[in-house]
């Protein structure tokens, strides 16, 4: 075989191998483009720097800095708390300032964003317990949970779950909500139809987003937030810590993806130019 075969051989090996790998990254992309696209997270806005947001006041049952928050605290239209001297609080009392009247608009938001979402798979007899549950959205009518949900990223930083009660949500003493395989508390969403109440010792994950009004008993630990739009939330030897998400487990924006993809496609042209280029002859 002379020299100019060889390389034409080379040439057309080596563009075979660009494009067999990427075709692969192209598809990728495409399929992280699609995921997002499928179930995004709830954007909380203004709301989501407050660990406990009521709509007619906060009550802190229990003795002097028993209840731990880490984040902001407000109330509105009704701003009254009682019991503040039992909390240990790690961020900003709002009341019922501006900052907090905002903070509850952008809830509102938030909760219809959450029950809209779809396609819903139903709960079960709307028991939580023992379930493994991948990404998705799931539904019920008043749910309960009684020993531990487990919540499966698969790998997934950015996975969502975002559940559906029509009516409450009701968890039993020492119940938890545990994430597995890279998933994080700031991207589980609680849509909850009336109220929730958390049994004593519960160890819960998520943003509580309820219509009316959100109890904790004592004991009771959320990572997460207590965002009750109309009624009160209710507190006793409790800690509240709002969920952050790590920002090295963003998805790219559509705009990222679309624009890495069109930088391939000189490569993959190049490639192809290359696979029809003509043998050459030898003198």
């Amino acid at each position: 075989m002379n020299t100019t075969t060889t390389r034409h051989t080379a040439v057309k090996t080596g563009a075979k191998q660009i494009l067999m790998g990427l075709f692969p990254a192209l598809a990728m992309m495409l399929l992280q483009h699609d995921a997002q696209a499928a179930l995004a997270s709830v954007n909380l806005g203004t709301a989501s720097s407050y660990a406990v947001l009521a709509g007619s006041g906060i009550t802190v049952a229990g003795a002097v800095n028993t209840t731990t928050i880490n984040g902001d605290i407000g109330t509105f239209p009704t701003p009254s708390i009682t019991g503040l001297g039992n909390v240990v609080l790690s961020g900003v009392n709002h009341a019922g300032d501006a900052v907090t009247q905002n903070a509850k608009n952008d809830l509102v938001t938030a909760y219809n964003a959450a029950a809209g979402r779809t396609p819903v798979t139903s709960i079960i007899s709307d028991t939580l317990g023992s379930l493994f549950l991948t990404t998705g959205v799931y539904g019920g009518g008043a749910l309960d949970l009684t020993g531990t949900l487990t919540l499966d990223a698969q790998g997934d930083p950015n996975a969502v779950w975002i559940f559906q009660a029509a009516s409450t949500l009701i968890t039993a003493s020492s119940s938890k909500v545990s994430l597995i395989n890279g998933g994080q508390a700031c991207h589980v969403f609680w849509q909850i139809g009336s109220s929730a109440t958390l049994g004593t010792d519960t160890d819960f994950i998520g943003n509580i987003l309820a219509l009316t009004s959100i109890t904790l008993n004592n004991g009771a630990t959320v990572d997460g937030r207590l965002l009750a739009q109309n009624g009160a939330v209710t507190l006793d030897n409790n800690t509240i810590t709002v969920s952050i998400c790590n920002a090295s487990g963003a998805v790219p924006e559509p705009t990222t993806v679309i624009a890495g993809a069109l930088l391939l496609l000189p490569f993959g042209a190049a490639a192809l130019r290359a696979l029809r280029k003509p043998r050459g002859i030898s003198v």
